[in-house]
């Protein structure tokens, strides 16, 4: 059976308070150590053929990765804090990618992973607004993470779009690291399998939020 493109978009909080405590330098290697996990993800489902691309957001927003890369090819470049929280941006940005076209009439569902730690600056419900006015965008596969106390769990949440769900949040870096492995694979092999049957949502792995607890200690809590 010919496979079918899965496009898996990350959107990444780059403002400022992302440099505070190492933040940002955190969230590049969890990136990176989840790049392995992804591969052998997208082994496990042959129907789909992954391809990752990335979104930065700080004053305003930027493809980090525009072209949607092929997961055996795809490798990280590290992203660099500084700045406000222009989520809104972002989600128009991404909104564009998920017309018809550029992306194909006939995929899997794609995933969108969003990581930020703080608060938007910018108006970000009209930019989520466009992403549910795309027909792949209201059936994507989302996944949040928050990162530290500060990340605002309110807009995680709406999000999210699925009552079911809860953002991960994550106060240290071994969590994070966990989170991202999480959210990588977990998403890849749902958004691998049928999303709807008829105009009913089915229960996939993503309605069950794990709760995120390796180690924190007082000295790496963000």
């Amino acid at each position: 059976m010919a496979s079918r493109p899965l496009h898996f978009i990350w959107l990444l909080d780059c403002s400022g308070s992302m440099g505070i405590n190492g933040k940002i330098t955190q969230l590049n290697y969890a990136i990176r150590e989840a790049i392995p996990e992804m591969r052998k993800a997208a082994d496990d489902n042959p129907g789909a053929e992954l391809l990752v691309r990335a979104v930065t957001f700080s004053s305003g927003a930027s493809w980090h990765l525009a072209a949607p890369t092929a997961i055996q090819d795809f490798t990280w470049e590290d992203v660099y804090a500084h700045s406000t929280t222009d989520l809104g941006a972002a989600l128009r940005l991404t909104s564009e990618a998920l017309k018809t076209p550029p992306m194909p009439g006939r995929a899997l569902r794609p995933v969108l992973a969003l990581v930020s730690d703080g608060l938007p600056t910018d108006d970000w419900r009209s930019g989520l607004r466009d992403i549910d006015a795309t027909p792949w965008g209201k059936r994507a596969v989302r996944v949040a993470i928050g990162i530290g106390e500060d990340a605002d769990r309110e807009m995680l949440k709406e999000f999210l779009a699925n009552p079911e769900q809860e953002p991960l949040r994550v106060k240290n870096p071994k969590q994070l690291v966990a989170a991202i492995r999480w959210a990588s694979t977990v998403a890849v092999a749902t958004a691998s399998t049928p999303a709807v049957e008829g105009d009913k949502q089915l229960a996939t792995p993503m309605d069950r939020t794990p709760t995120i607890t390796a180690g924190a200690s007082d000295d790496d809590v963000w």
